[in-house]
This record gives structure tokens, sequence and C-alpha cells, in this order.
């Protein structure tokens, strides 16, 4: 992790207590990750370097601090031989959808952009995270957070319960079933997971209980499963953390799909947040491109209707260290990928068939 502050140059901060023990205050911070490439006919030692969501800085306008971070990390990548560092800062470019009359632009996320490119930084054609995302304000009171839902979504919400669903709270013991459901989703949907180890490792980490979690004491995710009849149809696992909750893994079953339980689920979990003290909830993901051909149009028509509001970001962009082995990589890798997301929907297939 790197932490930079206005007296010190930056360092590589590995104990976060560092932070907290006296010393200068952090103006930025940058969890750099690395990925070692390992490629036939190259002994030369390869990597590329991913700031996921970062990096964090105290003031983006501030062109001195820009200008510092974004140089320690390229001398960072330098060192380490990378062929390039992505960067994927939480900067906003505007809000709404482009071309209707309530978008507007944010003026930090032009001049970052702007910024970026003289830099010799280019916008990646490897998006990591979503780019753009729906963001719901949950500092109202219960009643106008239901009215600010769409008509049909609110209904919808109302159906469930008639219908007879009910939603729970998950534990370490439906770990198994959430990953079946998620596999189950995956195939269904046409998008790859990884296998249940990660998954499992990911949840039960910040789900807490013998270990603390990243929130100390509290859990950091919480599970909530719906179900009919005392069987699951349906579930999602929160994240909270900071005042902020996000909806990261949704699954759900072909059964009693019409009695709407993915509504009901995502109004538990607006409540749930609200009521651990957050008050913002990230749905976490949205079209690139706000158009019918998107593949997460689909997606987005459901998540519009909860009453959030579109938050689009400037994405990811790359600053290529070694130009030809950047291009190369550039090529290659979207053929690795689409081989990679065929062998990972053929095992989690395989999986559910067991």
């Amino acid at each position: 992790m790197l932490w930079f502050s206005p007296q010190e140059p930056g360092v590589v901060a590995k104990d976060p207590a560092q932070l907290s023990s006296g010393g200068p205050k952090p103006c930025a911070m940058a969890l750099v990750l690395q990925r070692k490439l390992s490629l036939r006919g190259f002994s030369a030692n390869m990597s590329v370097l991913y700031v996921p969501k970062g990096p964090l800085l105290q003031d983006w306008w501030a062109a001195d601090q820009r200008d510092r971070v974004l140089k320690d990390m390229a001398d960072l990548g330098r060192r380490l031989g990378a062929i390039f560092i992505k960067i994927d800062p939480d900067v906003r470019v505007g809000l709404g959808i482009p071309g209707t009359v309530v978008a507007q632009s944010i003026e930090l996320g032009g001049e970052v952009t702007d910024y970026l490119k003289r830099q010799g930084w280019v916008f990646s054609t490897e998006q990591v995270q979503f780019r753009n995302t729906l963001l719901i304000d949950l500092t109202p009171s219960e009643e106008t957070l239901l009215a600010r839902m769409k008509q049909k979504t609110r209904y919808n919400v109302g159906l469930a319960k008639r219908k007879g669903v009910s939603v729970r709270i998950g534990t370490k013991d439906d770990v198994e079933l959430l990953y079946r459901m998620y596999a189950e989703t995956s195939v269904r949907d046409g998008f790859v997971i990884r296998e249940e180890s990660y998954y499992r490792l990911l949840w039960q980490t910040f789900l807490g209980g013998d270990q603390p979690t990243p929130c100390g004491d509290r859990p950091c995710a919480l599970p909530l499963i719906a179900e009919v009849s005392g069987s699951p149809v349906a579930a999602l696992i929160l994240f909270n953390f900071g005042g902020k909750a996000w909806y990261m893994f949704g699954m759900s079953r072909e059964e009693d799909r019409e009695k709407m339980p993915n509504h009901l689920l995502q109004w538990e979990a607006m409540r749930h947040a609200k009521i651990a003290g957050c008050h913002v909830y990230d749905l976490w993901g949205a079209p690139d491109e706000f158009v019918e051909s998107d593949p997460l149009w689909g997606v987005y028509r459901f998540k519009e209707g909860l009453g959030g509001v579109v938050v689009r970001h400037i994405g990811a962009w790359d600053l290529p260290l070694r130009p030809v082995l950047y291009r190369l990589y550039t090529q290659f890798i979207p053929h690795l990928l689409d081989i990679m997301r065929r062998r990972g929907k053929f095992k989690t297939q395989r999986m559910l068939s067991i």
C-alpha cells in the first residue's frame, strides 16, 4: 500500500497502524496489486500493476498532489518492471443518463481525464470495475424511499409479501447454499464466476465470527435470503463500510420468480443498510452505454426502478511503461479472457450437474 503525506515522499506502508502512529497525516493512498506474468519465450520477469478504485486523493483538483501521486506510482511500476499500471479512481464525470434533461456534467471528471491524456495515460480497453453505477440516498424515511421507487417496483415489493415471500438473515452455514444459487444464476444469465473456495473465503471473512472483520467486531457483510414456504428462492449479500452499503452479489432460482422475491430482497437490503447507519446504497453496476443492446440493460432497468441516481465515472486508465509489450498484451488478453470464460462456464455447469 502506498501512502503520501505533504511532508514526506511516498512510502510503502506494510502495516496500516503506521498511519495512526502520530506521524504525518496522509493526503493520498493507493492499494497497488501486482500480477506477475510468465510467458513462454520471455525470460524476463514481467508484471502488470492495478490500483482498484484508486488512487484516493484528498483533492483531485490539487495539481501538485496529483502529479506526485501518479509520478510515484509510475516510478514504482518501472522499478518492478511492469508492462503498465492501471488506475481506476473514483472520480465522477457526470450524473444521470447522457442526453436526458436530468443529465449533469461534473467538471472535475473532465479535468482529470484531460490531465491523464496529457501525461500519457490511455483509456483502458479492459475495464475491471463497473464504470457507472446507481446510488440510492438512504437518509430519507422509509416512506419516502418507497415513494421514490417506480410504481411497478413498489407494487412488486408488496406483491412479494402478499405471495408469501419472506426474507431472513443468512449465516456462515448458508455459504454453500449461496454459492450454488450464485452458480445457477451465472449459468442462466451467461456470466463467469470463480470457484467456491474464493467466495467461501471472501464471504466468511466479511461475515465475521471467530475472527474480527475489516469492520472490527461487527460484520461487514450481511446475507439476505428470500424464501417461499421455507425454501430459498433468491438471495443477495449486502456489504457495508464507512457509512456506505454495496449490493455486490445477487442470486436467484427459476422457481417462484413470478412472486418477485428480488424486489423484496432489495427493499430489505435498503432497510438493513439504513438501520446499520449507512447513508448511501450503491447498486454496483450500470451500463457503459445506456442503450438496449448493452449487456447490462436488463439489470439496469430493474435497478432503476428502486429509485437510484445514475453516477458516471472516468473509468480505468492505463499508463504503458513498456509500450511494445503493452500493445502485445492488449491484443492478446481479450482472446485469453474469452478462453478463460468458456472454461469457467463449463466448470460451473459441470459442478451443477454433479
